[in-house]
């Protein structure tokens, strides 16, 4: 094949998220209290990487009525930074997050559930789907809500994995319904599973304050308030069109291979990662490249099946891939030209990558002198999601340690 053919061929492969009976509750909150994770002081920063990669699996139990539009629109612009913010710990975990949306019955549905993947960019396009509507009134369906959040999720069973539920809403729990599982019920089967649940109250309801006070508090989980739009910091900065375009520029060097259907499985990746270039902020995309630049957001861009990377580490040969395994660029070249190609995409991947790293500091370093004149952003959404993510999972690991302040 031609000069002319090979660099067509390499530029198509690279241009391309309350009733409840006194003696229920007592069960609770006694078996809570001899369930609940525990601190392992012992366990080095060593031992955690030798023996398995700590991992956070967080689920968001987000209500989608009508009220909670400002709040919906806050977790889709800073869900990238509450990641960067995990990922900043040391050693670095994996991450994965799951979702589960709630209204009420008569609703167009009552709940739809995300399971945990750390294929953010996947969870991230259901979450950008998610629309405030429907409700207008109150209770709402938080109990079927917390049991599928505990019951339908796949939940780790290691003792490594730091599990917690962000329960997020406005209204108090249907209590009513025959065929609910009372929340008190679900939270026995949490504190069995090492499942904190953590309560974020969106606005000023005083029975939904109540209701979500006690539900953290049986437990062992936190409970915080923010306004109706999330109390979000939202800073734009100079860099951000930047990054977004590189970051877009750094997927479309990804080559994914394997069977047929590890192939269709990369091939829905590729259409998630799209979704989000399309329909969000440059500064949303500016926050996904920060987490990407990291070892945990590492997985998040390569997925499990990535050629270029497994060729350059030496995880795979192409030498022994079948032309079958290969994706079609590669595929479509002589043997002998398939080497050069991957390395001339990596040689691309690493120059837009050194390009995005500057770019990212650069950013970092403008919030931060944004911030000095701006008041405490203790209040905000990702911020108080943070701080609870930070003091929990450091009292399960003990000796990870976590940056003082969350990402922005």
């Amino acid at each position: 094949m031609n000069t002319k053919i090979l660099m067509a061929v390499l530029f198509i492969g690279t241009a391309s998220i309350i009733a409840a009976k006194p003696a229920i509750e007592h069960h609770v909150l006694n078996h809570t209290a001899t369930t609940a994770p525990t601190t392992n002081s012992t366990l080095t920063t060593a031992a955690l990487t030798a023996a398995q990669q700590a991992t956070i699996e967080i689920v968001f139990v987000l209500d989608t009525t009508g009220s909670m539009g400002g709040l919906i629109n806050a977790a889709k612009e800073k869900i990238w930074s509450i990641a960067s913010s995990m990922a900043s710990a040391k050693p670095a975990p994996r991450i994965k997050i799951g979702l589960v949306a709630f209204r009420d019955k008569g609703d167009t549905y009552v709940t739809k559930t995300i399971d945990l993947s750390d294929d953010l960019d996947s969870i991230y396009a259901h979450l950008i789907d998610f629309r405030a509507d429907g409700g207008g009134d109150t209770p709402e369906s938080v109990n079927q809500a917390l049991d599928d959040a505990v019951n339908k999720v796949s939940w780790s069973e290691s003792d490594n994995t730091y599990k917690v539920v962000f329960l997020i809403g406005d209204a108090p729990p249907q209590m009513h319904y025959k065929d609910d599982t009372p929340y008190t019920t679900t939270l026995a089967v949490a504190a069995q599973k090492g499942i904190i649940i953590n309560t974020i109250q969106c606005g000023q309801d005083p029975e939904t304050r109540q209701q979500w006070q006690r539900i953290a508090r049986l437990n062992q989980g936190q409970f915080f308030q923010v306004a109706a739009q999330g109390d979000g910091v939202a800073i734009s900065t100079p860099f951000d069109d930047d990054i977004a375009a590189l970051s877009k520029s750094l997927d479309d060097t990804r080559l994914f291979y394997g069977s047929r259907q590890q192939r269709s499985d990369s091939a829905q990746k590729k259409i998630a990662a799209d979704k989000l270039h399309q329909s969000t902020s440059a500064q949303s995309r500016a926050r996904r490249a920060v987490f990407n630049l990291s070892a945990s957001g590492k997985k998040n861009l390569l997925g499990e099946k990535e050629l270029v990377e497994a060729i350059t580490t030496g995880k795979a040969s192409l030498e022994t891939l079948d032309t079958d395994q290969l994706p079609e660029p590669i595929a479509a070249l002589p043997a002998s030209k398939r080497k050069e190609a991957v390395n001339h995409i990596a040689a691309k991947r690493t120059a837009i990558t050194g390009k995005l790293q500057q770019l990212t500091q650069k950013r970092d370093h403008y919030i931060k002198d944004t911030l000095k004149n701006k008041p405490a952003a203790t209040k905000s959404l990702d911020d108080q999601i943070y701080n609870t993510l930070r003091a929990q999972a450091k009292k399960h690991w003990g000796e990870t340690t976590f940056e003082p302040t969350a990402h922005y």
